[in-house]
């Protein structure tokens, strides 16, 4: 399974998505990055590709969307995340609407618990 990497103008794209926001962390995923809430994810970032964890009536609409993908590998696309379409980089409204759906629905989950170390 092959895991694209982020160019820096990705990751700086990604990281303006949640500039300003101190409730939200961003960390490093496998070369790329993830947008967390209370220690769940609720954005990512693959290669080009900005992805969203939805409820499933948010996520039903938004794959109804024209040019709205799976996220992560094609081999094992994420559960619960929809890829944004990469033409919505130009519609800054439309990409802050659903990620703020995201971070809503993912805010609303129990925190989640740092793992133990053995």
């Amino acid at each position: 399974m092959k895991i694209p990497k982020a160019s820096d103008a990705d990751k700086e794209y990604f990281r303006s998505l949640f500039a300003g926001d101190p409730e939200i962390t961003i960390k490093p995923m496998f070369g790329n990055l993830g947008a967390f809430v209370n220690g769940n994810m609720f954005a990512g970032l693959f290669g080009t590709t900005v992805g969203i964890r939805l409820g499933d009536e948010h996520l039903t609409a938004l794959r109804r969307v024209q040019g709205v993908g799976s996220f992560g590998p094609a081999e094992r696309p994420m559960t619960g995340y929809a890829g944004l379409p990469p033409s919505w980089r130009d519609e800054n409204d439309l990409t802050t609407m659903w990620i703020l759906r995201a971070q809503e629905y993912v805010s609303a989950l129990p925190p989640k618990k740092p793992r133990t170390k053995r």
